[in-house]
């Protein structure tokens, strides 16, 4: 059952969880789903003939088939795992903030690290910080949209429609 008490060991696990689901997916060292699964199925496969394409994309489809065969069992059952992670995860944020909070607190998120940026703080001559900074804000977006409900039950009282009483 869920912890009906907010506590920030419970946010601090919540934010921990998205920053694995935010860098397992994708990160700019290479060591990613997307690297490991998606870009490993081109590789070595010569690029597509635009002004052959009818005849041209057979091959390429055929190039990238024999990729997926290498593992493909593994590769699609981490990546299944990964969607239930982010279905988990984007379908709370928005069931607890909605569209506009998400907006919000991309913009909180946003204009913090544009503040940061501002003051020196941190590099953005580098693509790969650039990178860092924005997953770890996406993954702060997750995180707050799944203790939002926790918090705003805290601070106002109120629960949420899909609060079920058991006592």
């Amino acid at each position: 059952m869920a912890e009906r008490e907010f506590s920030w060991s419970g946010a601090g696990l919540r934010f921990l969880f998205a920053l694995i689901l935010v860098f397992a997916t994708y990160n700019p060292e290479g060591w990613s789903y997307y690297h490991w699964a998606i870009e490993a199925m081109t590789k070595g496969v010569a690029p597509l003939d635009f002004g052959n394409l009818f005849n041209d994309f057979g091959r390429w489809i055929g190039a990238v088939w024999d990729n997926v065969r290498a593992n493909g069992a593994l590769k699609a059952f981490a990546g299944i795992i990964l969607i239930i992670g982010w279905t988990i995860y984007l379908r709370s944020t928005l069931l607890s903030l909605g569209i506009l909070g998400i907006l919000l607190a991309a913009a909180f998120f946003g204009t913090l690290i544009w503040l940061i940026v501002d003051w020196g703080l941190i590099p953005t001559d580098s693509v790969r910080s650039v990178t860092y900074i924005i997953m770890v804000a996406l993954a702060a977006v997750l995180a707050v949209g799944m203790s939002w409900s926790h918090v705003r039950r805290r601070l106002s009282g109120q629960r949420d429609v899909d609060d079920v009483e058991t006592d």
